[in-house]
């Protein structure tokens, strides 16, 4: 399950045009299933049919380094590339979706 955010953490990436974009982490988790720690962000941009841009990444929490205004440094992002890993966070994504439309 997702780790509880209490202070957003905030970091930069280098996106296919070599551009410095500002990203927000929404929140962070470790899945027994594939052993493997996963970052779900955000650029804050939003699509053509209304939604903020969300992304996934996996990420080696021996790296992970929170600078003094925590903010993420240095922090490699590895693509995912299987069908099972992007099925685990979408279900994790549409678990939390449901929860904030129930509290509303």
């Amino acid at each position: 399950m997702p780790e509880e955010m209490g202070n957003e953490l905030k970091f930069k990436a280098i996106d296919a045009e070599g551009r410095q974009i500002d990203c927000d982490t929404l929140f962070m988790f470790d899945s027994p299933e594939t052993k493997k720690s996963y970052i779900v962000y955000t650029d804050n941009s939003i699509d053509e049919e209304g939604n903020t841009r969300v992304y996934a990444s996996i990420y080696n929490p021996a790296e992970l380094k929170i600078t003094e205004g925590e903010d993420l440094a240095a922090l490699e992002l590895i693509p995912i590339e299987t069908e099972k890993e992007w099925k685990i966070i979408e279900t994790i994504l549409e678990e939390m979706q449901n929860q904030v439309e129930e509290a509303e």
